[in-house]
């Protein structure tokens, strides 16, 4: 199968490239490299710059390369910056994801895989969420990814278009070759770990008077192998129909408890200070993965804290600047 990657060059989208090509399937990646970079693509995966704001651009790539499939994680990532800038989220995330869908139902590219996110919801009822949990996006960013759901459940009436929206928060980790870089980083885990690096004084945690045992926003982290081989799983399933997973570990941990790994995995003390809350973060976001699990047969190999941030300190480790320009 031939899978077009549409950020492709980016942390997550870099590594999925990794993991289809170690499947045995034809990768090509598509990223602008706003946030992305050259050197995370892999080698054996063709790779077109393009922008997903130029729709000639997606028809090209489509007409030359043909791809049986979509894997669409290029979009603006960040709760607390769709807080300050509404419109960019709004916009840019909506636009650009309609321009790809409206491209792939032309050219006859009806299997499509969306990363999608747990910020869809805001106020859960239950702990951890499931797929029945009602949609109530907690911030511009969420908000954009429920437009693509809903576009993609309409596409699939209308269209054949058949997809999967692959719902998680907290994608850590690295593999041997490919880690989390960005410019600037605002991800928890690469923040911490450039603590321990020397390359900032400590660590910012944003509130620590939240309803949680220690006061500090609690979260499900997964590992981003665990996170690519979910979506290979779910391309795979295509044929059986479209579908939606949450994805996570089952488990939160809080910023607290996540610092103090980082600090035995590291040895060096991390110092915190506690500034305001960010807008849009709620307290606990746990995702429960019953249903792909059952479904897909789906199971973690990374599903402990210890490791997921193990294998992100050997990463930075092995690239303290990250990748090269």
């Amino acid at each position: 199968m031939k899978v077009l990657v549409t950020g492709g060059a980016g942390y997550i989208g870099s590594i999925a490239t990794e993991q289809l090509i170690e499947s045995g399937e034809e990768v090509v990646v598509f990223d602008n490299l706003y946030q992305g970079h050259k050197a995370a693509v892999h080698p054996k995966a063709a790779f077109v710059k393009g922008d997903l704001a130029d729709r000639k651009a997606i028809d090209a790539v489509l007409a030359e390369h043909k791809p049986d499939a979509i894997m669409h994680f290029a979009s603006h990532t960040l709760v607390g910056e769709s807080m300050q800038k509404p419109f960019l989220y709004l916009g840019e995330n909506v636009t650009n994801g309609l321009n790809l869908l409206q491209s792939a139902v032309e050219h006859g590219v009806l299997k499509f895989i969306l990363s999608s996110t747990a910020n869809l919801f805001d106020q859960p009822e239950r702990m951890p969420i499931d797929e029945s949990e009602r949609i109530i996006p907690g911030s511009p960013y969420g908000e954009s990814k429920a437009i693509l759901e809903r576009m993609l459940y309409w596409l699939d009436r209308t269209a054949g278009m058949r997809y999967a929206c692959l719902r998680y928060f907290n994608a850590a980790g690295a593999s041997k070759t490919r880690g989390e870089h960005h410019d600037p980083e605002t991800h928890i885990i690469p923040l911490v770990l450039e603590v321990a690096l020397g390359q900032r004084k400590d660590f910012a945690i944003f509130g620590d008077d939240y309803p949680t045992p220690d006061g500090t926003c609690v979260r499900d982290y997964i590992h981003v192998i665990d996170l690519a081989q979910a979506h290979i799983l779910a391309l795979k399933a295509l044929d059986q129909g479209s579908r939606t997973y949450n994805l996570g570990n089952g488990r939160g941990f809080s910023i607290k408890e996540l610092i103090d790994v980082a600090r035995e995995i590291t040895g060096h003390a991390i110092p915190t200070r506690v500034v305001g809350r960010r807008p849009g973060d709620p307290a606990t976001l746990i995702a429960s993965s019953d249903k792909i699990r059952r479904e897909l047969g789906w199971e973690p190999k990374y599903p402990d804290l210890y490791t997921i941030m193990d294998t992100a300190w050997k990463w930075h480790q092995l690239r303290p600047e990250g990748y090269p320009e």
